[in-house]
Order: C-alpha cells, then structure tokens, then sequence
C-alpha cells in the first residue's frame, strides 16, 4: 500500500528509507541493499560526483557513457530555462518546432555523407527500436517485405524494449523475456584478444555474410554493430572490417546500421564513431552525450536513400513518441554541441587517449591484467587468472572476483567505473571526455592498487 508522507514526517525520513521503500533501481539486484546502503549521488562537478556523505568519486564512466561533457555545465541548464520561456513543449506528431529543426539540421551537418534525415527519439533503446522497424518498413515499401531478420553479434547490447532485446547477444538480459520479436540472429564478434592468433583478421566479417546467406537475403533487413562494442568489454575491430561489412550488405541489399549510442558524440574521439574507422552506414543510432545527459534524448540518422520512400505521396513512418525531440531538450543538445566546437572536446580525447591508454598499459605487470583495449575514452581491462594461457573465470569466481570485491572496492577507493562479466570479466572505463593527467593518475593509482589485491585473493 502506497504511503502519502506529509511534511513533517518526509523530513524525518532519510533518503536512505525512501529509496530502499520505494525505489526500483535498474539492472540492480534489490536484495542486495538489505543489509547496506544505496550508493545516493547528489552532486556533480566536472569529472567528479559526491554521495550523500559528501565523498568524492571520480566518474570513470560518466555516468552510463554519457556525461561527455563533465558535470555541472550551468549553461547548459541555462540553456532549457531560456527555452521554458519562449515554449515548454509542443510535440512532433505532425508539427515541428524551432529547437528541433535546429538541431537535425546541425546533427546532418556533422553525420557523414548523406545521413541528413533526422528521427527524434527519448533514448537510446528507442533509436535502436526505431531503426530495426524503419529497416523493416524501408524494405516492405521497395516490394520486400520478406525483409525483417536483423543479424547482430553476440554478447552486444543494444537495448531492452522488445525489438532492441531481439538484437541484443546477451542470453541472460534475453531470457527472462522470451519469446521475443522474431528475427534476431548473432554472429561471432571482434575480441581479439580470444581469437587463435592464425585466424584472418576478417573472419568475424566473413561470418556476417554466411549468416545472411544462411537466413537468406531475401529475409534479412540489416545488420546493426556498434564502432566499439561495449558489452563484453570495448571491443575494437581489426583493419577492414567494416569496409568488408559495408561490402556485404551492399551485395545483399541489407541495411547497415551503426549503433553510436555510446560511440557518438566524442567517445572516440569524433562526432561519430563511424568516422573514427572510415565506414559509412545507412542509419546511425544515437542518445546519451547527444545531450551529456542534461536531458533524456535520443535519435536515429537515416541516409537520404533510406528516407527516400517515405518523403512522397501518402506514405508516412507509422511511429513516435510523445517527448522525442522534446524542446528543452533539443535546446540544451544545442548548448551541449556549442562547448563541443567552442572547447574541441573531440580534439581533447584524440590528443589525450595515447596518454590514457598508456596508463593502462602499464597495469600488465599485474598479473591479473590479461588485456587492455578500446580507443578513445572508451577503454576495458580484461582480467584473467593466467596471463600465459588466457585462462578466464568460470560464473562462480567472476560472482566473487565482481561483485564480491571489485565493485565494491573501487567505490569504496573514489572510483566509478564498470566491472562487468557480460563475457568475460573485465573493468570499463569511460571518463568524460574533460579528463586529463590528473585524473588519468587518480584512475591509475586506484587501479593499481585495487586489481593488486583482486590478484592477491583469487592466488589464495
């Protein structure tokens, strides 16, 4: 039964109470906050959050990926005060309004070659779910609506309504809601830190094409891949991947679709993660740092060629959500895309990532570093329990190594980033892209420290 709490009473109530009585966290297991606090973050600035108690975290994954930018931007919220003053909010379900035609004109001057049509959305999952049905619906208008498999790769996470779950290689996020939308098929993805060191570089590729022909490209509507995959820990593709994968879809007449969620916005180092490997999609997703997450946004970017048929006559895109392309939030991706140019956040990271990722190379002389790979300020470390042989964890050892320790470890030492096991165990790191020495040696240091004593316990 809901409790109504008045005034007198709230102020009695730590927030503590509150959240453990009425709070439903997300990916978290609620059971574990029985017997210890909810970590309650109520303030940000720069590279860093402080919790309830007034400690300092640096944010080593700017939030989930997202907070580009740094915290604490004023002007950015200065930005959607201006906005609530000219119009609150009016809905794109047949209007338009100017912040919104802003902003997808200047996010097409930014996309590669054609990508000039843009589709607002409020978040990640839903650009990805967007894309999957404008792939299906693009397909079915040119006379093939045999098209609607979507082929991703395994241990990939591409979001959680239904649609994006379908593309989503990651069996124990999928199985608690099966079935799910039909159509979704996996292919090998690009850790090559797993593979035999004989294997062609362009394997995982070759394995996209044989799963099309497997399916049949008659029903096959696209491929969806991130620039670097994030689930199982940054993977990064060898030389020519994506151009052969460019080459496959365009001999299948399959859809290729570049999920930049994370990827866009200057994780990489560019607006577009495409850039960084030189590849050109025909849809491109994006949310998060479109906005630094000051406000919930998201979008997919289709080609002149994919909008095409749907610009005439009677026919429309059946689709949308109520807050896409919101006002306030249109306004503030604007404020956001102005420190990008007037600072060079994107020039920032590629000067800075060699740095960064030096950093971490230097943790190989603990033995439980396995890997280091990623690009930009998108970087994982890969643990293992033997370096030689590549030894990994089996589900009962990562269980203790993560969350058992790690997690719990680097938070309690002021650092925020990701132990994670989908796959193999590993540590992200996604600092916001104002990082620089100082918080590059803070990171280290904790690190250091912290993976030394992992090695020491999984030894005993």
């Amino acid at each position: 039964m809901a409790v109504v709490l008045q005034a007198g009473a709230e102020l009695a109530t730590s927030l503590q109470d509150l959240a453990k009585r009425h709070l439903w966290l997300h990916f978290a297991r609620m059971g574990a906050y029985e017997h210890q606090e909810v970590p309650i973050i109520v303030r940000g600035e720069g590279c860093y959050v402080y919790d309830e108690h007034g400690n300092r975290y640096l944010d080593g994954l700017s939030g989930l990926f997202c907070v580009n930018a740094g915290h604490g931007r004023t002007e950015l919220g200065e930005a959607a005060a201006r906005q609530v003053e000219e119009l609150d909010f009016y809905t794109l379900w047949s209007y338009a309004h100017p912040r919104a035609i802003e902003l997808a004109a200047r996010i097409a001057s930014l996309a590669p070659a054609d990508l000039n049509r843009v589709f607002f959305t409020s978040g990640g999952s839903e650009a990805v779910e967007s894309a999957l049905k404008l792939a299906r619906n693009y397909h079915r208008l040119r006379g093939n609506g045999q098209k609607h498999k979507v082929i991703a790769r395994e241990i990939a996470y591409h979001g959680t309504t239904l649609g994006a779950l379908a593309a989503t290689g990651i069996t124990e996020l999928r199985s608690q809601f099966e079935p799910l939308v039909p159509g979704g098929c996996h292919v090998p993805n690009t850790n090559l830190y797993r593979w035999p060191e004989d294997r062609h570089p362009l394997w995982a590729a070759t394995a996209i094409e044989e799963r099309i022909q497997f399916e049949g490209p008659e029903t096959v509507a696209a491929v969806i891949l991130e620039p670097v995959q994030n689930a199982g820990g940054c993977f990064v593709p060898p030389d020519g991947y994506f151009e052969r994968v460019r080459e496959i879809c365009d001999r299948y007449d399959v859809l290729m679709i570049s999920d930049e969620v994370i990827c866009a916005w200057g994780r990489l180092g560019h607006y577009f993660g495409c850039d960084r490997f030189g590849y050109v999609p025909d849809i491109v997703t994006v949310a998060k740092a479109l906005t630094s997450a000051y406000a919930p946004m998201g979008a997919l970017i289709a080609s002149d060629r994919v909008a095409e048929p749907f610009m005439h006559g009677d026919e429309s895109f059946a689709h949308g959500f109520t807050f896409a392309g919101h006002p306030l939030a249109s306004a503030i991706a604007m404020s956001n895309l102005d420190v990008f140019e007037r600072e060079d956040l994107c020039g920032h990271v590629l000067a800075r990532e060699g740095e960064f990722r030096q950093m971490l190379e230097t943790l190989h002389e603990i033995p439980i570093v396995g890997d280091v790979r990623g690009a930009g300020y998108f970087q994982a470390i890969e643990l293992v329990k033997d370096k030689e042989t590549k030894e990994g964890f089996d589900d009962e050892e990562a269980e203790e190594l993560l969350r058992g320790f790690l997690s719990a470890e680097l938070y309690k030492r002021g650092l925020i980033c990701r132990a994670d096991d989908r796959g193999d165990p590993v540590v992200q790191l996604a600092p916001p892209l104002i990082a620089d020495s100082e918080q590059f040696e803070e990171i280290h240091d904790v690190l250091h420290d912290v993976l030394g004593r992992a090695w020491k316990r999984v030894r005993r």
